[in-house]
């Protein structure tokens, strides 16, 4: 059970049920706290407040609030005046509808409470309410008031317990226009496959494992500052070269996240995909110049063997004359020399 001083009470109007209940905040906040000081001396360094009409310095029961007008006139609000609005939200969280929760849209959500039943009286309407949003899978819109206007709440069901989420009007959440990159782009089959690896390796995370490791730095800066030590240096960040190459880079984040995971070298290969394969061989295909280059280099080298085959064949051809040509003239000298003699 939560032992926290409850910031608001009033009760739950379900329709003609009411229900007393105690607000308490859900959350809180774990960051480390800074003082303003004098750099010279360490002197720590506070404001006071003054009136501007009597330039005197006043106390907090001397302050109240005020609206400031368009002319610059202050016009004074009392506690009283904003407790007695004629609001029915002033002193209750009145549910409106019932929808389900996949209706509110995340940037509407705000601060947290849990809704805590007030006394014995409470327990029954409060369990019927629980249980009611549990069997039904919706969640409960509410109109509530809270320091000074009226508010929108979104009631769900944590564990045993009922919490309210704060949700801006629709009219606070700003429209993502303009934000949305400005140049056509294309995304290819092949690097959605390699995201879609990339977020299958990084898988899910238990969110009580993720800690907030800058608090714990500056706790450790703290820490050695106080005991006379020097903080602990930060390592050098990696400098790498700008990536270029959007695959290579979903390549190399998919091997790290596997490797990271212990997996084995093996595993931590990307496996390449026929698309991809496809899509690096068609601009050699389509290119022209390196295609075109290689042709001719190509019929070059085989003009060039094929006039060195008929060089060789037509030395051989002439020699073979040659021969031909001696023999006769062999077999003429001796038939001449043959009559001579005869």
């Amino acid at each position: 059970m939560l032992h926290v001083r409850s910031i608001w009470n009033g009760a739950i109007s379900f329709g003609l049920v009411s229900i007393p209940i105690k607000l308490v905040n859900a959350t809180e906040s774990h960051s480390i706290s800074f003082r303003q000081i004098h750099t010279e001396d360490g002197g720590r360094i506070r404001y006071r407040k003054f009136c501007e009409l009597e330039d005197r310095e006043v106390t907090q029961g001397e302050i109240g609030k005020g609206y400031e007008d368009a002319d610059g006139t202050i016009i004074p609000i009392t506690e009283e005046d904003l407790s007695s609005l004629p609001l029915p939200t002033a002193k209750t969280i009145e549910i409106v509808a019932f929808v389900p929760a996949d209706r509110i849209d995340p940037l509407q959500m705000d601060a947290a409470y849990y809704l805590q039943a007030s006394g014995a009286p409470a327990a029954k309407p409060y369990t019927l309410l629980r249980e009611a949003l549990k069997r039904s899978n919706k969640v409960a819109i509410a109109k509530f008031a809270l320091r000074g206007r009226e508010r929108l709440g979104m009631l769900r069901v944590v564990g045993e317990a009922i919490a309210m989420h704060g949700l801006l009007w629709p009219d606070e959440v700003r429209a993502p226009e303009g934000l949305a990159p400005d140049t056509d782009v294309t995304v290819r089959d092949q690097e959605l496959d390699l995201a879609d690896a990339l977020m299958d390796t990084l898988g899910e995370v238990d969110l009580e494992d993720l800690h907030d490791e800058y608090r714990e730095a500056v706790e450790e800066v703290i820490a050695a500052k106080a005991a006379g030590e020097a903080p602990r240096q930060a390592p050098e960040p990696a400098t790498g070269g700008k990536v270029l190459d959007l695959m290579a880079a979903l390549e190399s984040s998919v091997r790290a996240a596997r490797e990271s995971r212990g997996e084995e070298a093996e595993h931590a290969e990307v496996k390449s995909l026929p698309q991809r394969k496809t899509a690096r061989a068609a601009p050699k295909q389509t290119g022209g110049k390196k295609s075109t280059s290689t042709a001719k280099k190509t019929a070059a080298k085989k003009t060039a063997a094929a006039k060195k085959s008929t060089a060789k064949s037509g030395q051989g051809t002439t020699k073979k004359t040659a021969s031909k040509g001696a023999a006769k003239k062999t077999a003429a000298k001796k038939s001449a020399s043959r009559k001579r003699s005869a």
